[in-house]
């Protein structure tokens, strides 16, 4: 999905670089010991999901779809490194009733207001687990 002249791409790049320099070692290890994590936690179920993070404990509070569209908002303002938290923040949005449109959403206004490094990469992701949210 990168396109030689996608500006984004060079801006994700750059981001992922500047934490890679911040610490090459973690970054490695991140990227090996969390692949294929997102799969190994099942999906709650949203009412689950609506009491734990939802207003069942707050009344006055954001829903869970809300709040895990913020989480994804920022997963996405650091960079794109933390794929499988994406993936599984994404999968859980839908459960609790986000639509493709407003993930997508969520994630091209993290890429405006400061995640512009890792809206690519969140995009690609997001498409990824669409496509197999449909598939199943």
């Amino acid at each position: 999905m990168s396109d030689q002249n996608n500006p984004f791409d060079a801006w994700m790049k750059a981001g992922q670089d500047w934490a890679k320099g911040l610490s090459p070692e973690f970054a490695d290890v991140m990227a090996k010991s969390m692949k294929g994590f997102e799969d190994l936690m099942p999906t709650m179920p949203a009412d689950l999901m609506e009491a734990f993070m939802g207003k069942t404990m707050n009344p006055e509070g954001l829903d869970a779809k809300t709040r895990l569209l913020l989480t994804l908002q920022g997963l996405v303002f650091q960079g794109g490194l933390a794929e499988p938290q994406i993936k599984l923040t994404i999968r859980h949005a839908l459960e609790a009733g986000a639509t493709q449109i407003e993930i997508t959403e969520t994630i091209a206004l993290a890429g405006m207001f400061g995640g512009a490094a890792g809206m690519p990469k969140a995009l690609e992701l997001a498409s990824e687990v669409f496509k197999k949210d449909q598939d199943t």
